[in-house]
Parts: structure tokens; sequence; C-alpha cells
């Protein structure tokens, strides 16, 4: 029989050799037609008598499989939705049914009586890692490319196909319950010493080693399976399980406050099904996976930082009709401390870059952003002296704009000042080619009004990164009112070469993801004011969701900064556009007792010579008279940090700003990590419902003042309980075709 996705090849020795292989994809995935595969090789392999164990591996070059394909989530997803308005009881029955599919042929991969070996050369996660779980034994490659990974619980599910059971009978809870509540990467030495695999062999021996295994008589039989299995670190109920769960479930609360199902699914499976036998642990895994799936978290990440995410990876807002732009050269106009960081990550993609600076001084000090950054890289053991000297190699450090001949992108990161950028602009343009698009790093300037330097309009564009560059992986990309079709592809051509995310951002003051940072430190300066202790609105913000706080965000961001930015609105849009108090609040925090936030050692926080920890600046809470803490809705603090970050995306949406909810959802979780387990601001919304969410907004309104007014898209939704991704559709071809 032949196979689409698999090739096999049984030797003398009756070895058959699974190569999982599918056409036109650089990765491997678990599709319907890959499962149902799979389950006919496990059926025909048992049955052949000439064949007496099996080796599954990979046909792609350092990549075993990424686990599930959107499309069988999305048809799980479907089929349900369609079944619950008419039949909840069947639709759920259905979603139980799909969900153990999967785990279902790996468990009879298990019992089939011959012993199955995975052999995983790359890359391996989420499902792809439970399959190998489910073969008697597992080996991996010694080389830098494989990571081993159940990392559901990052999009709102968890390891639905067995994980939860077979990892904690494999190894201690501890490391078990670690390992898929933060869906780490683990290295070939860490999982052996883990004894998630067996053996770790150079590459080239890689299928040798797992057919060894079976020649030596590996046991077609997993450990649970036997009489007598004990569980590696001890039963549940013993004083080796009474020091793990306590804490488990403590540090739980602690790391997710309770916001993310599918993490506190992981316990509940774990403590669970490891009192029962295995086949009854798979069966409560399969129900909890069940209801996790109904969840709205789970629906809501899965959307986008599973689905919307890779589709704007994979480039969906770049216009069809211009052809992908390979670069050769892109130069970094100013070396400081963003420049620097865009020179680095160009260099890591493997282009090469020309580093511009006022002397070769300052050049040279912007190379040296690099050198400190692949310095750390090597202490850590995430990279050699050869790859390092060969990222280096690509950046030429220069005082001369004649060396931006032949550049096929530009990026100016000068001062944050027009005049400057202005004559940056000038002296580049006067030696790239008229097509050569150039792009402005800028944070707070319309690029619609340095455009007017150029003397290509059409060919500038803005590509705003987020500091620290190495590490952010969102990239606004902005649209003047000239901007050409074609300048926005090679920009988007540019980041996704980098591997960031972009996201298409209409020209605005603040564009998107500063306009909703802006409202979360305001939102903290109205409770501070209020009298809101200062602990009380840091651990408010981060039990919402958010990763840091408030006034810890505006120390890393610098208070004089927002000073300026206060000062500056002011002067272009007059003095109502700011709360005066915000104004009073930093001017008295500058000027009264010198704190400008983490750069100078105090801001909101005090910030101590290590090992001393940061801690907030005693001092603060007598600023202004304090509330009873008691007295205080903590809920409704939570709340209004989010529904003030979200009504500015809705705002934003309704001004035509940004056009495409997935790119507001995903902007906003990786640009300020906006509570991930909502799927982001949009998602938020819809996921209240947008007749509710004016109900209570407009209740805080009338309590908090006017930065909780709900524009009028959102009152126009709440009157036809239209969603965000059904009113700004990013599907509408799906639409036509479903139509025809």
């Amino acid at each position: 029989m032949t196979y689409t996705n698999f090739t096999i090849e049984t030797d003398a020795d009756g070895i058959a050799l699974v190569t999982w292989d599918m056409p036109d994809k650089s990765m491997n995935v678990f599709t319907v037609e890959v499962l149902q595969e799979l389950d006919a090789i496990c059926d025909a392999t048992t049955a052949d008598e000439a064949v007496k164990g099996v080796v599954f591996t990979s046909g792609k070059k350092d990549a075993f499989s990424g686990g599930a394909d959107i499309t069988m989530l999305k048809a799980m997803f479907d089929a349900y939705e369609a079944e619950k308005a008419s039949n909840p009881e069947a639709a759920t029955q259905l979603l139980f049914d799909n969900a153990g599919k999967m785990s279902q042929i790996f468990r009879k991969i298990e019992t089939c009586g011959k012993p199955w070996v995975s052999a995983i050369n790359g890359v391996c996660m989420g499902g792809a890692f439970e399959l190998s779980l489910a073969c008697h034994g597992r080996v991996a490659a010694d080389s830098e490319a494989v990571k081993i990974a159940l990392p559901e619980v990052k999009i709102g599910i968890f390891p639905g196909a067995g994980g939860t059971q077979r990892v904690p009978r494999l190894t201690n809870q501890q490391d078990a319950l670690q390992m898929m509540t933060t869906g780490q990467n683990l290295k070939p030495a860490r999982a052996k010493a883990m004894g998630l695999i067996d053996e770790i062999a150079p590459p080239k021996k890689l299928v040798d080693a797992a057919k060894k295994m079976i020649k030596d008589g590996l046991k077609p039989v997993q450990p649970w399976d036997e009489k007598g299995f004990k569980l590696p670190g001890g039963k549940v109920y013993s004083p080796a399980g009474a020091n793990v769960w306590p804490a488990a479930s403590a540090i739980l609360r602690r790391e997710t406050h309770m916001n993310y199902p599918g993490a506190a699914a992981i316990l509940k499976c774990v403590y669970e099904g490891l009192l029962v036998p295995f086949d009854v642990g798979l069966t409560i895994e399969q129900r909890y996976f069940t209801q996790v799936l109904q969840s709205r978290e789970a629906g809501a990440m899965l959307r986008s930082i599973f689905v919307s995410l890779q589709e704007l990876n994979k480039g969906a807002r770049r216009p069809d009709d211009v052809k992908p732009t390979k670069f050769k050269k892109i130069g970094v106009l100013g070396a400081g401390f963003m420049g620097a960081g865009i020179a680095y990550v160009t260099a890591r993609a493997g282009i090469p870059v020309v580093l511009l600076d006022r002397d070769m001084e300052a050049a040279a000090k912007g190379k040296a952003h690099s050198e400190g950054l692949l310095k750390k890289a090597m202490q850590k053991g995430r990279t050699t002296q050869a790859d390092a000297d060969k990222l280096l190699s690509l950046i030429t450090p220069t005082a001369d704009y004649a060396d931006f001949d032949g550049c096929d992108l530009i990026i100016e990161a000068v001062f944050e000042d027009s005049g400057v950028k202005k004559a940056a602009t000038e002296q580049a343009e006067a030696v790239i080619k008229r097509t050569t698009v150039f792009a402005s790093n800028t944070s707070t300037i319309p690029i619609t009004d340095l455009a007017k330097n150029s003397v290509r309009p059409k060919n500038f564009i803005g590509i705003h990164f987020f500091s620290p560059v190495d590490k952010m992986m969102l990239v606004e990309i902005i649209m003047g009112k000239r901007t050409s079709g074609k300048a926005l592809a090679v920009a988007m051509d540019y980041v996704r070469a980098i591997k960031k995310t972009p996201i298409v951002v209409n020209d605005t003051r603040g564009f998107y993801v500063n306009r909703c940072v802006l409202r979360y430190m305001s939102e903290a300066y109205n409770m501070l004011i209020e009298g809101v202790p200062p602990a009380m609105i840091e651990n408010a913000a981060k039990m919402a969701g958010m990763p840091v706080g408030p006034l810890s965000l505006n120390d890393e961001t610098a208070i004089d900064l927002s000073q300026k930015i206060l000062k500056q609105t002011v002067r272009d849009l007059g003095e109502k556009a700011v709360d005066p108090r915000h104004i009073e609040l930093v001017d008295t925090m500058i000027e009264t007792y010198g704190r400008l936030g983490r750069k100078n050692g105090k801001g909101f926080y005090d910030y101590p010579e290590k090992p001393a920890k940061k801690h907030l600046w005693p001092e603060l809470k007598d600023m202004y008279p304090q509330q009873d803490a008691d007295a205080i809705d903590f809920e409704e603090l939570k709340e209004r940090f989010l529904y003030t970050i979200a009504l500015e995306a809705a705002r934003v949406m309704g001004e035509g700003i940004v056009t495409d909810p997935r790119e507001a959802d995903v902007g906003s979780i990786l640009a300020i990590g906006f509570a991930p387990y909502t799927g982001g601001t949009l998602s938020y919304i819809d996921g209240i419902g947008a007749e509710a969410f004016v109900a209570r907004a407009k209740q805080l309104q009338k309590k908090y003042g006017a930065q909780f007014k709900p524009p009028r898209v959102l009152t126009d939704m709440a009157k036809t309980g239209e969603t965000f991704y059904q009113r700004f559709n990013p599907y509408p071809e799906l639409d036509k075709a479903d139509a025809a």
C-alpha cells in the first residue's frame, strides 16, 4: 500500500522504517489524513509477520514535527459550533469523540504487540512528542536542532493525546508538571536525564541506533502496562507527593492567577490520572480536554496565538501583486541602542548590513552591541564562536553615506527629532536608488509628516521596532498617506526575513501599540491619585493577566519620557488633551524627587545594587491620601486596566488605524503582553459581548471618567450584536466562497 505522507521500507532484519515526509510542507504536522494513514500503518505493520518492529522518523531536515495542523483544530471547532446551536449535548459528545481520536491511535501503537522506536531528528512538539512517548523507545539526535516540548498550554489547551499520563509515568511528578505547565523546550540531554528519551545518537547514526534498540530485544510493552509498575517519583499519596502537590497548586496560582484553564487542567489530569489505571487516566484526560476546548480562553488563545499568529507570520496582509524581495544588503541609519539592535537582528537573519553613524567611533560602538549580545549567548551555550564571528562579519560600521549604495532597504533609527530625521533622510536619499524603500523607526512622529522630507514619499514607510529589538517579536509597519503597496510588501518581506511578526497600522499619533500602552500607564496614574496603594495597583494589573505592572513598566520606559510625551501632547492638541493631574504627578516625581525611572536607579521603584531586588519606593504612598485597602474593589481594579486598553483598541479599529482584528489581538499580546488568556484586546471584548461590555464601560465611565467612554463602533456593535471578527471580517474571500 502507498501513502501520501509516509514511506515504509522493511530491511532484512524485518525492521520497518516509517518515514514521515509530507509533500509541499517544510514541517510535518498532524492532519486528519495523516492520522488515518498512521492508523493504517499501525494495522499493516502489526498484521505483517515479516515486520519485527517499527522505527518512526521524519524525512524533514532538522524537523520531526510541529504537532497539530491549524486545519484539523479548526475542523474540530467548526463541527462543534455547527452542532451546538441545535443540540448542545450532541455537540459536546462530538467534541469529546474527536478529541480522543489521536490518543486512541497512539494507544493502539503502544499495545500492538510489536516494538516501535521514535527516531527524533529535530523539532518535536506537541502531538509529535506524545506520539513518541507512545513508542516503546525514543532516540534523539545529538543536535542543536532537536527541541522537545509539550507547548500546548501556551495556546490555551494542554497535552491531550496522552501527554499528561505518560510524562509523569516516565519522570517524577515535579519535573512533569513543570514541563507541561510552562511548555518549556527540552534539549536531548535534559530529556534523557528526565527519562523521557532513552538514547542520544549522532545525527547520521540516528536510525541505526533506533534499529539497534529493536534488535537488542526492546519490549513491545510500556512500563505502565506491566504488573508491578511503580511511579518513578512515588505515589501521589506518599511523603514525596505531599511535598509536590501543595507546592504545585500554590505555584500555579502564583504564576497564572488561575486565568488559564488549560494549566489548571494539567494538574487535575496528572493528580487524578496517577490514582487510576492508565486507560482510565486517558479517559480523564479526554474529558478535561473536551472541557477546556469549550472554554472562552481556549477558543480565544487558539485563534490569536496559534491561528492568527501563523497567518500574520506567513504574510496574510502582504500585497499579492508584488514580487517577494530577496535582501542582499540593508542599511541602518543610526547606531544607537535601537539601530544597533536592528543591525543585530538583520545580521542574525544572514543579511549583510551597513551600520552608519556620525563617525566611525559611534558606528563601531553600535557593532559592539552585537558583540555583547553574542558574548552572553556563548556563555549560555546558545551559539558558538564560529557562528558569532560569521554574524559579526555581516555588520559593516561606517560614517560614509556612500556605503548605502546598493541597499535594498534603508532603516532610519536616529534620535527622535524631526530636524535630525530630515537631515538623515536627505543625505541617505542622495546616494540610494529612487526605487529603494526608506523606512523610519519612529515611535511618535507621524510617518506622513516624515515623508515630506523625502523626494519619493511612495517608497517611504514606518517600521517601528520595540525595545529590546533582539527579544521583542512584534514590528509595527506604518503606512503614510502616500505609501505604496510595493513599500508595504518590501517592509513585510524584511520583517518576515528577520523572523518577527508584522502588523500593518495606518498613520496616527502613537500608532497602535503606544496608544494602548499609554492608556495602561495613565490608568495607573489615576489610581495613584485616587489613593489606591501602589502595591495593590501593581498586583491588580498582574492578576488581570498583564506581565508587568504599569508602574514598573513606566520605570522601564522612563518617567521623563512620559513627561515629554504629556507636554508634547499639550503643545500639539491643547491642554484639554491630557489630565493636568498627570503632569503634576510626573513633574513632582522628576523635579522634586529626581526620580526618572530605572535608568537612574529610582522611579516608582527603588533599584538597589544586586543581589537585592527592586521594590516600590516607600514614599510613593505618601504623595496622595491613601484609601482603606479593604474598602477597594480589587476585581474592579483589574477590570479597569483591561477595559481601558481594550477600549483604546476599539477606538483604533473605529478610526481605521488598524483594519484587521487579528493584528489588533496579536499585536496587543506580543507588544504589551495584554492578558494572553483573553486572546487579545478585541477578543476580550468579543468574549464578553459588545452589549455587556458597553454597559459595564458606561458604569466605569460614570465612576472614573471619560477614558471609559465607549467609541461609536462599539455602541453600534452593541445594538447589532456583532463581534469585531464579524464586523471587520479578516476572511472575506472565504465568505464569498461559501456563498458561491
